[in-house]
């Protein structure tokens, strides 16, 4: 059976902890296991940190709220 590698990319406001990033990353590959029906090791998640000064959101930089 070929396993298709499924890319989860994860883009977030920087300030989370290593510890949160990896909690997210294990529950996105666990839910990508049971739905997609792929091997764990299969899953891929890469995290982006965004500054707060390159996110706008309803015209207001993030780092301005």
């Amino acid at each position: 059976m070929e396993v298709n590698m499924p890319l989860i990319h994860v883009e977030l406001v920087e300030g989370r902890t290593k510890e949160q990033k990896k909690q997210l990353g294990e529950a996105i590959t666990k839910a990508t296991v049971d739905i997609v029906n792929v091997p764990a090791d299969a899953v891929k998640v890469i995290f982006v940190d965004m500054k707060k000064d390159d996110y706008m959101e309803g015209g207001i930089l993030r780092s301005e709220r």
